[in-house]
This record gives structure tokens, C-alpha cells and sequence, in this order.
């Protein structure tokens, strides 16, 4: 034994191991609420049911499960990015779990990175999920329009995750609650998910982002055609402003 052996060496860890054990920590703790996302797959799954294989809702077109499908993927995005999310980081707050994690070593930004990719994670295997369900009840979608499918759904959820942890640090978590689940209730009668919804234009994809995700997958999957710029470029500032808006006001308490 040579002198030294047992002598400590304190210093802050690597940012990227930080990040990655931050990362597997939120997917325990997403995973030991089985309810919650239970809960976020529950009413996809009920809406692709009821309006992709009855006649309940109207929708554009003959190809029904081509235009309900698509909506449901992006709603369960919104669900689990934003709903499940806002709610979720709004009590661990109430709860001081945002406090103590504060004294870590973990910075902001890199809280609001480990949650976006857990969710990231999430969402990939509720959508996968999802699809295979679409598959068997007679939708079609086009596998050679995965990757643009795959770029519009990774901007949604970068954005719908900066606008839940936006709420959360700036409201109560009853607040947050009540606000999320009204932004869910609302942008799924007016995103066009389930039926027809009125044509805004260009202006209601910056309005709107469930339906300018719902569109894009509509394109890619459904028709096989290019996502509108228009789309990305709502989609990207979307993602860009919430995002950036989340990282400046977020509070540990």
C-alpha cells in the first residue's frame, strides 16, 4: 500500500455522467407511476378506438384510420410531453424534490435536458405502441416517410416538454393541474384529432402545434408526401421559445 491510496479526491463529476444518471433516474420514477402512464396511452387508445372504427366522428376523406391515426400519435405525445409532464415536475416542486435535487450538482438546463430525453424515450415506445394497435385495426402508413415522421414528433415533444416545465415553475401545482388539463381539453377539439376542424391556415400550425403535428404525421405516414415548411418552422419555434423561456424562469422552489 503506498501513501495516498485512501486520500479523497473531491471534485464535481463529468456533465455527461451526470446527465445519463439523471436521465435513468427520471425513467425509474416515470415508471413506478404505472398509472399515470397507464393513464396518458388510456384515452389515445380510446380515441383511435372509438373514431378510427366507427362512424362517431367526421372526418376529410375516405381514409379514416389515415387521418385519425396519425392525430392519435400526436396526442399521446402532447399527453405524456406536456400533460403528464407540467403535472409531474409541478408537485415534485410542492414536494421539494426540485429543491434538494438544486444543491446537486445538476444545473438547470441540464435538469430540463434529462427530462425532455426521458420523455423522449417515453413517447418512442407509446408511439411504437400505438402504431402497432393502428397496424392491426387497417392502417397503412408509409414506412419510407419514418425519418420526417421521426423529426417533426422529436421537435413536439422538445416543445410541448419546455411549455410543461414553463407552467410548473410559474404556478402552483393545483394551477398547474387545472391549466394543463384545459390546454389537453382544448387543443384536442381544436387540433382536428378525432374529426374535421376548421381550416385556420398557415397562422393556425403556430397556433395550434397538436395540429401541426397531427398534419406532418398525416403527410408523412398517411399520404407519403414532404412535411410544409410551415410546419417546421412552427414546430422549431415552438421548440425553440419554450424551451428557452423553461431554462430562464424555471425555479427549484
Amino acid at each position: 500500500m503506498t501513501t495516498g491510496t485512501f486520500t479523497p479526491a473531491p471534485g464535481r463529476a463529468p456533465l455527461r455522467a451526470i446527465l445519463r444518471r439523471q436521465v435513468r433516474m427520471e425513467l425509474i420514477l416515470t415508471a413506478r407511476r404505472g398509472e399515470a402512464v397507464v393513464l396518458a396511452m388510456g384515452v389515445p387508445l380510446l380515441v383511435l378506438l372509438g373514431a378510427g372504427l366507427t362512424n362517431a366522428t367526421n372526418v376529410p376523406g375516405d381514409d379514416r384510420l389515415g387521418y385519425v391515426v396519425p392525430g392519435v400519435l400526436a396526442l399521446t405525445v402532447m399527453s405524456t410531453a406536456f400533460t403528464g409532464q407540467a403535472i409531474t415536475t409541478g408537485y415534485e416542486r410542492s414536494y421539494g424534490v426540485l429543491k434538494r435535487l438544486g444543491a446537486s450538482p445538476l444545473t438547470r438546463p441540464g435538469l430540463l435536458f434529462a427530462k425532455t430525453a426521458a420523455i423522449l424515450c417515453l413517447v418512442l415506445l407509446q408511439v411504437v405502441a400505438l402504431g402497432v394497435v393502428g397496424v392491426a385495426a387497417g392502417w397503412r402508413p408509409d414506412l419510407a416517410q419514418v425519418l420526417p415522421a421521426i423529426g417533426v414528433t422529436v421537435l413536439a415533444t422538445a416543445a410541448y416538454c419546455g411549455l410543461a416545465l414553463l407552467i410548473a415553475s410559474l404556478l402552483r401545482p393545483e394551477t398547474v393541474t387545472a391549466a394543463a388539463t384545459l390546454i389537453y381539453v382544448l387543443m384536442l377539439a381544436a387540433g382536428g384529432i378525432m374529426f374535421a376542424a376548421p381550416d385556420l391556415g398557415s397562422a393556425g400550425y403556430f397556433l395550434l402545434p397538436l395540429a401541426a403535428h397531427a398534419e406532418a404525421l398525416r403527410d408523412t405516414l398517411t399520404a407519403g408526401t414532404a412535411v410544409p415548411g410551415v410546419i417546421w418552422l412552427s414546430l422549431t419555434l415552438w421548440a425553440a421559445v419554450s424551451l428557452t423561456a423553461a431554462a430562464r424562469s424555471f425555479r427549484w422552489e
